[in-house]
């Protein structure tokens, strides 16, 4: 047989054969780099640079609702928890958003992170980021929110407890007057009126305090705080008051926790938690600082062995001016607001505090706040 003829149909088979498996390499190509942009979590050139330089909390998510990256403030509200949103409603926008294609601009109230029952009010925009990406931006109005109440709260404050220390401070400068000749009297008359102007000038400062926690977001600069310098810094603070009444400060407990927050107001917090459990003590006792850790918190716990809180008035130790012994804070000079600063500081950073007590044995007070898990360098090494 020829063999002639089948040289080009041979040809012919083979080259239909050959480009046939180079179209089949270059689609298979093709589909592998589709495949990659999909898969893939970076983001445009210059986002990454956008969100670190704005002011209010913004996000970036994938297809998959993570996060691909988040600014300072994003965290510090805490609508980023684990690389995930943590509201709900924020999903369901994102949802919405990615499904119609359509930009939305929505008013919300939301909690502040997992923890606490503390609301933010936030103007939310959403809205598409290329193809893939989703960018979601959230304003913080809750200070205007707040403003109103404050104003009422500090108003109702000063006419209701200030009055008392101003009438004795009047009334001791008429005894003192009238006792001019008799230095005895003058002395201790003085000495009680120097008490008085000091409960006075103690007071108008924690209201102060208390007013400016109310009234803006502590959180505008939070960092990351190392929850152990916090303990030391407030321990440190009482050491000398609790030496000079025969109770022992005792540390202990996780080492090496971070949480996101202001580092100054958390040891505000836990100071004052010590000193009303100093205040409340019997000597000689001690008084327990400890700090644990779960995967999503981390808690403070502060433990006396003091006159503990009767059932009834638990529900009211965070009020302001409420003291459990009338009596003892007006001894110490106590002013009926440190628990109430320590719940709003708590409240600002996301958190919640807990308190356990049993009249003759004593009481705890618990600082429950989220847990930072992934330092800022693990952070931005995610976006890539």
């Amino acid at each position: 047989m020829d063999s002639a003829p089948l040289v080009p149909l041979a040809l012919a088979i083979g080259a239909i054969v050959g480009g046939g498996a180079v179209a089949i390499v270059v689609s298979a190509a093709r589909r592998g780099r589709v495949a990659a942009e999909v898969t893939s979590s970076s983001v445009p050139d210059g986002v990454d640079q956008v969100i670190d330089a704005l002011e209010s909390a913004a996000v970036v998510l994938d297809p998959s609702n993570n996060v691909v990256t988040a600014s300072p403030g994003a965290y510090a509200l805490g609508l980023v928890w684990h690389r995930s949103l943590a509201q709900p409603t924020l999903v369901t926008i994102v949802d919405d958003v990615r499904r119609t294609g359509e930009p939305v601009t929505q008013e919300l109230e939301i909690s502040r992170g997992p923890l606490g029952d503390v609301s933010l009010h936030l103007v939310v925009r959403v809205a598409r980021l290329g193809s893939r990406f989703i960018l979601l931006i959230a304003d913080d109005r809750t200070e205007s929110y707040r403003l109103d109440a404050v104003r009422r709260d500090f108003v109702a404050n000063i006419s209701h407890e200030l009055k008392t220390p101003i009438g004795a401070v009047g009334l001791l400068a008429e005894a003192l007057e009238q006792a001019s000749d008799d230095p005895d009297q003058v002395r201790a008359f003085a000495q009680r009126l120097t008490t008085e102007a000091n409960r006075l000038a103690s007071m108008t400062q924690e209201i102060i305090e208390l007013s400016r926690l109310q009234a803006i977001d502590v959180l505008d600069t939070a960092e990351e705080v190392k929850v152990d310098d916090v303990v030391q810094a407030a321990i440190d603070k009482n050491r000398v008051a609790a030496d000079s009444l025969g109770i022992t400060l005792v540390g202990g407990g996780e080492k090496r926790l971070r949480v996101w927050g202001d580092e100054a107001m958390l040891v505000t917090a836990v100071h004052n938690l010590i000193a009303n459990a100093i205040q409340y003590s019997v000597p000689p006792s001690r008084v327990g600082i400890g700090v644990s850790g779960t995967d999503d918190t981390i808690e403070i716990a502060v433990t006396d062995q003091g006159i503990g809180i009767p059932d009834d008035e638990l529900d009211r130790v965070f009020e302001r001016f409420f003291r459990v012994d009338q009596a003892r804070s007006r001894s110490t000079g106590g002013t009926g607001l440190g628990l109430s600063i320590v719940k709003h500081v708590v409240q600002n950073h996301g958190g919640e505090i807990r308190v356990w007590s049993q009249p003759g044995r004593g009481s705890t007070f618990t600082i429950r706040l989220p847990r930072v898990l992934e330092a800022a360098s693990t952070r931005s090494k995610a976006r890539t």
